[in-house]
């Protein structure tokens, strides 16, 4: 009930699952710019290095958005397996960011236009399984992040195919003939289309009972989405911008219908799979994150967490800290104190009434 994206946007996010550790600490506070210079920098001690390391078969598919430069691609990151786009979003069935900006690859091959007119979530979908069912052959033990970009704009609901290649403009509320809430619930049911697929694939290939399958976002939801009762949503480090999805099947382990809700934050899930694969971390990897299976399968107790947030994205200053049920938002100048345990919502502020708690955290930021 309590889980949070290390970012207010994706790439910030993404870096922390792949480092283990606050984004803050490989720079990267915003987006990659699609024809960037920059990236995230391959230390040999990413999330999916490490377990290739220790033998397993590693895969992303889907969305990267941590550097389109070969130093900075996932094949340089311990990726084995790479099918996707390398920048911030895709036309869902041309596969361009918008004109001569084409973004579909297969490991470190442009593949386009060779899917084109094909459903983007679709071909998320069947490429992961084939990875999974290669594995199974294989008889590896195999990682794969299924990076799902619905229902990221543009806004393109399956079964509409556009009849020619997006703009790579951002659909906004105020546009004529913009996006709506049935297009962007059509995108999100295509999502769950796509991962009944891939746990009927676990249950057919026999591994159901030994893998584990984590549901998560990588930042709150668009204008179209209704995060209540949360408020604000993506790009601000307000609850509706950084709260996100968590769940988690670990048959024989996590018990099914548990409800926890201890905070954890993106790059506990590095520490954690980590942990429950026995992969040898070197020191100096320095995880932020602690290993939450123990607490999800009722082994251990919870723990009272101190996370931090940060945001400058389009002009908008926001800082955030939350240590145990209290969070001291810093919206501009103006500071708010909140109890999430009785205000999840953030609409009862108390810092006229809790200034211990404002000069107790504020400094902590």
């Amino acid at each position: 009930t309590d889980f949070y994206a290390n970012g207010v946007l994706c790439s910030p996010t993404r870096a922390a699952l792949m480092t283990g550790r606050y984004q803050q600490r490989y720079g990267f506070e915003n987006v990659v710019a699609d024809a960037s210079d920059y990236g995230l920098i391959a230390t040999g001690r990413s999330l999916p290095q490490l377990l290739k390391n220790g033998g397993y078969a590693t895969a992303l598919v889907g969305k990267w958005h941590l550097g389109g430069k070969p130093p900075f691609r996932p094949s340089a990151h311990g990726v084995e397996y790479f099918f996707g786009f390398l920048g911030s979003h895709a036309d869902f069935y041309h596969h361009n960011r918008g004109p001569m900006a084409p973004d579909l690859w297969e490991n470190d091959t442009s593949i386009y236009p060779q899917f084109d007119g094909e459903y983007l979530t679709d071909l998320i979908t069947d490429r992961s399984i084939k990875f999974i069912e290669q594995s199974a052959t294989a008889r590896r033990p195999f990682f794969i992040d299924v990076a799902y970009n619905a229902p990221h704009w543009p806004y393109q609901p399956p079964g509409r195919p556009s009849p020619a290649p997006g703009t790579g403009a951002q659909q906004l509320p105020q546009q004529d003939n913009t996006a709506t809430r049935a297009d962007y619930a059509a995108m999100v049911e295509g999502v769950d289309g796509g991962v009944a697929k891939v746990l009927q694939t676990l249950d057919r290939l026999g591994l159901t009972s030994n893998t584990i399958v984590i549901f998560t976002n990588d930042n709150g939801g668009e204008w179209l989405s209704n995060g209540g009762p949360l408020f604000n949503r993506k790009w601000t480090t307000w609850e509706g911008g950084i709260r996100v999805p968590a769940l988690v099947r670990w048959p024989g382990h996590i018990q099914p219908g548990r409800v926890s809700d201890q905070v954890g934050v993106t790059f506990d899930w590095t520490a954690s799979i980590l942990a429950a694969t026995n992969t040898p971390v070197p020191a100096e990897t320095k995880l932020d994150g602690i290993n939450l299976f123990p607490i999800f399968e009722g082994r251990a107790p919870e723990v009272e967490r101190t996370l931090y947030w940060r945001t400058n994205v389009g002009n908008r200053t926001q800082r955030a800290i939350r240590s145990g049920d209290w969070k001291v938002m810093v919206d501009s100048n103006h500071v708010f104190v909140f109890n999430l345990r009785t205000d999840p919502g953030e609409r009862n502020y108390l810092t006229y009434q809790r200034t211990d708690i404002a000069r107790r955290l504020r400094p902590m930021l």
